[in-house]
């Protein structure tokens, strides 16, 4: 599986957004300055890889597919991410970061129905239950995470007891709690 692996709060001084949640990533000052229309359009695309940690040849195939969709680019584009399995178990609050969510999806402690996924690109479906495996459900650091965090997302159900969520309907882009100008990615690879 690949993954970014370069320095992480470096990138997000550059993109001048916490795209790692992570309270030290701004400490330091962002340097802004004034782009061209190319330099904005990378910078979103920038963003929206960094958000969801996909590097370009996935992103860019994920990009096509919207674009080449008879609905909404914006929204397919969006929805393609989000229900990637690790934004599923990071949304659900299975993991603190989403780097934490992609490695308990890799070591297996996540079902899909039931059954063990480690694919971190796995695409969930509409009313697939996301829950923590039997085992998993011993290791206080994924209990507590879970519990404690709050559902920030309207389009998915989360249920405490039994340590499991589902995703019950396609968000669109204003429900995604991210900073991307979608329309400048879209034309960043439109004219490819």
């Amino acid at each position: 599986m690949a993954k970014y692996m370069g320095p992480r709060f470096k990138l997000a001084r550059h993109l001048g957004v916490n795209v790692f949640n992570h309270p030290k990533a701004l400490q330091r000052g962002v340097k802004k300055h004034k782009l061209s229309e190319y330099g904005e359009q990378l910078l979103e695309k920038q963003k929206l890889k960094a958000y969801f940690g996909v590097l370009e040849k996935q992103f860019k195939k994920v990009v096509f597919e919207a674009l080449k969709s008879k609905e909404k680019s914006e929204d397919v584009l969006i929805q393609s991410l989000e229900r990637r399995l690790d934004s599923v178990v990071y949304r659900l609050g299975f993991g603190s970061t989403l780097r934490q969510a992609r490695q308990m999806v890799g070591h297996g402690h996540i079902l899909v129905n039931g059954k063990r996924v480690d694919i971190s690109s796995y695409k969930v479906s509409l009313g697939d239950i996301v829950s923590l495996s039997e085992k998993s459900q011993k290791v206080e650091m994924f209990t507590s995470n879970f519990t404690s965090t709050d559902l920030a997302v309207n389009y998915m159900e989360k249920d405490n007891e039994h340590f499991r969520g589902k995703l019950i309907k396609l968000p669109n882009t204003e429900e995604v709690p991210i900073e991307v100008k979608y329309s400048k990615v879209l034309e960043f690879y439109s004219k490819n």
